[in-house]
């Protein structure tokens, strides 16, 4: 597995990392034993990078601490990445947020010892805070920084302002934000100001949260736990067209010896050297599959070909209006 710079700040990762979040929540049951292997399997296809949240675990740690049990023997030989900034207390989950100081040192004390670890690799802000100014927010994880208890700072959802804001205090290693051939708003204002900072991106549901594996169903045939369930893309019209486009991707994927699911993480990795994707899956099937991706080459030609199948972004919008209002877009 080839790696890369993330940013200028240091960082080096593998070029395709592993999101965990599926693995307790958002996608129905899970198994920890399945995911435990997972990450494992992960480990010995050369992927290093690995990302978690204090949300993930649904207010209970559990999700850092299966990625936490998962790479205990080998864990100087890998990258965690952990949030802060949501009150987990708080009902429906994901519906507030606290990034006040004492917070976000009581997160990183919490994800130390879930991960069982005695630092944090990269420690993003998960979401902003609107009664927290950002310029407060960075010098806390400056100061956990300088106590030596994270390394790297991030932050997650937010927009071209606010990044520069924080960076002006505690330069910011990575941004992640969601972006596929499905999620392009990013590129027009955000991506800039990363380039110019020299921020590495962190794509998160880089295969649309699993359409474009091109194995997908209309929504009403997902469980009440399955986000799928709600998202907009798997309604009515809109599944009829990212179904028809995703079709068309899999059968010029297929023309270059690949799935849908590797034309789609080999489009990212061709959008900037910079750029490092973290697709989550379960499955050590589907993570071998998503790994030969890294390896994958695309031409303009190829690139083109792309475009023409889905130029913008697909169709429905990626949250409901309500959530993605609390995410920062200056």
């Amino acid at each position: 597995m080839q790696h890369r710079n993330m940013g200028s700040q240091g960082l080096s990762v593998s070029a395709l990392g592993l999101g965990v979040m599926g693995m307790t929540m958002a996608y129905g049951a899970s198994n920890d034993e399945e995911g435990v292997a997972t990450i494992r399997r992960a480990h010995e296809l050369g992927i290093d990078f690995f990302d978690t949240a204090e949300l993930y675990g649904l207010g209970t740690g559990s999700n850092e601490a299966l990625l936490g049990k998962a790479v205990k023997d080998f864990r100087s030989e890998v990258v965690l990445a952990t949030k802060f900034g949501f009150d987990v207390a708080a009902e429906p989950l994901g519906s507030g947020v606290d990034s006040r100081p004492e917070n976000i040192r009581k997160v990183a004390e919490n994800s130390l010892r879930y991960l069982q670890t005695d630092y944090i690799d990269l420690f993003y802000q998960h979401i902003s805070d609107p009664d927290v100014p950002v310029e407060e927010v960075a010098g806390v994880v400056g100061e956990l920084i300088a106590e030596g208890k994270v390394k790297y700072f991030g932050l997650s959802n937010v927009g071209p302002q606010y990044i520069r804001r924080a960076h002006a205090v505690t330069p910011v290693t990575a941004l992640q934000y969601e972006y596929s051939l499905f999620e392009r708003e990013l590129e027009e204002k955000i991506l800039p100001v990363l380039r110019e900072l020299g921020i590495g991106l962190v794509p998160y549901s880089p295969l649309g949260r699993g359409f474009l594996t091109g194995v997908v169903k209309p929504a009403d045939q997902y469980p009440a736990d399955d986000m799928r369930s709600w998202d907009e893309r798997w309604q009515a019209e809109n599944y009829t067209y990212n179904l028809r486009a995703t079709d068309q991707l899999k059968k010029f994927a297929a023309t270059k010896g690949l799935t849908t699911a590797q034309l789609a993480l080999a489009w990212l990795l061709h959008q900037g050297e910079d750029v490092v994707p973290i697709p989550g899956t379960r499955s050590t099937v589907r993570l071998e599959e998503n790994a030969g991706a890294a390896d994958a080459e695309l031409t303009d030609a190829d690139l083109g070909r792309i475009a023409e199948i889905l130029p913008h972004s697909s169709a429905g919008s990626r949250y409901p209006a309500a959530m993605l209002a609390g995410f920062s877009t200056d």
